[in-house]
């Protein structure tokens, strides 16, 4: 019979209105949609521009085709697509140019005198050794390989607390322990799956990553380690402390994971535009140099072909933007959910 029941009923003297448990992803703790979660985060980047520029050209070739001046009379008389598409040159060649900018200022923080790049090394090499420590193995080069060994030890460690606290004489300790300890396993046999054959490169190892809710468990043992303190002698003690401490051991490696992954999606991002802007400058080139109001006369449904062409053209001039946008709207969108090393939510969320 479980410590909180008594024949079937509850247990009055434990208190299970705690919130001590949390959902075992980041998308189920913050009741957020699939969606919502599958566009920001966890979707290609290829495949959210191919869905923006999507939006974009039937936006654009249905509002032209709906809402009045008439599109035809307005290119016979005027020069809207030369206005357009010169304009379009422009803030190609000025946008490339300042998102490869950035890129390279974000990549020259890597670079610098040879004492800081030792300073460096020694850093990482220090926390190598203490993960070595931790885990009771050389620490491996695989990201993903990396983060699973810290999980595996915080789960062994839960267990641990699990089994050395189970012969205490507190109901509500009992049942909190249960409640914490099958929470984190359970997270942590999540998180270990989707880390399985995770590639650094793409965004699975840091999406896994986001998911082990490290802070919230780092307050549930410092929370329970204070109120029951009564309860609690130095073995139990000591279990908590080896949790806390793998628990916080994760934190800074999650973090360095996520400054590579910056890294290298700013890296990739810039060379992403690069080749999407120059077939979207010859596109507009194109256009503003041959292409008039009877270069393709006819329509179908109701949608003139010349729609259609400046849609089709105008969407292949916005790729470089719409690249840049897809990225930022990731990299964004975790550093906000990432703003706290420490054990502090800053967002909404089930805690």
């Amino acid at each position: 019979m479980s410590s909180d029941t008594i024949d079937g009923e509850t247990n009055p003297n434990v208190d299970t209105d705690l919130d001590v448990s949390t959902a075992n992803t980041m998308r189920e703790r913050a009741g957020e949609s699939r969606l919502k979660i599958w566009l920001l985060l966890a979707a290609n980047r290829w495949y959210v521009t191919a869905v923006l520029a999507l939006v974009v050209f039937v936006l654009f070739v249905g509002l032209v085709t709906v809402l009045p001046p008439a599109l035809l009379p307005q290119l016979s008389s005027g020069d809207t697509i030369e206005t357009m598409f010169s304009a379009m040159i422009g803030a190609i060649i000025t946008g490339v140019t300042l998102v490869v900018t950035i890129g390279q200022l974000v990549l020259s923080q890597e670079n610098g005198p040879l004492g800081e790049q030792r300073d460096r090394m020694e850093n990482s090499m220090d926390f190598r050794e203490y993960t070595e420590e931790l885990i009771g193995a050389p620490s491996p080069a695989d990201p993903s390989a990396f983060l699973r060994n810290l999980v595996d030890v915080a789960e062994q460690r839960a267990e641990a607390v699990q089994d050395g606290l189970r012969d205490i004489e507190s109901d509500q300790l009992q049942w909190e322990i249960d409640e914490f300890t099958e929470s984190l396993i359970g997270n942590s046999q999540t998180v270990r799956e989707q880390l399985e054959g995770a590639k650094f490169g793409t965004f699975d190892v840091l999406f896994a990553a986001l998911n082990y809710n490290y802070g919230w468990k780092i307050y549930q043992v410092e929370r329970i380690a204070n109120d029951h303190a009564e309860d609690l002698g130095e073995p139990e003690d000591t279990l908590l402390t080896e949790l806390k401490t793998a628990l916080s051991l994760f934190g800074p490696a999650r973090e360095h994971v996520k400054t590579l992954y910056f890294e290298w999606a700013l890296v990739t991002l810039s060379q992403l535009i690069l080749y999407a802007a120059i077939p979207a400058l010859v596109v507009a080139g194109v256009m503003l140099t041959v292409v008039e109001g009877a270069t393709l006369p006819g329509s179908t449904f109701g949608i003139a072909h010349i729609t259609v062409l400046i849609g089709a053209a105008f969407t292949i001039t916005l790729v470089p933007f719409l690249l840049f946008t897809s990225y930022v709207l990731r990299i964004v969108t975790v550093a906000k959910r990432t703003l706290a090393i420490e054990p502090l939510i800053l967002r909404d969320s089930q805690r």
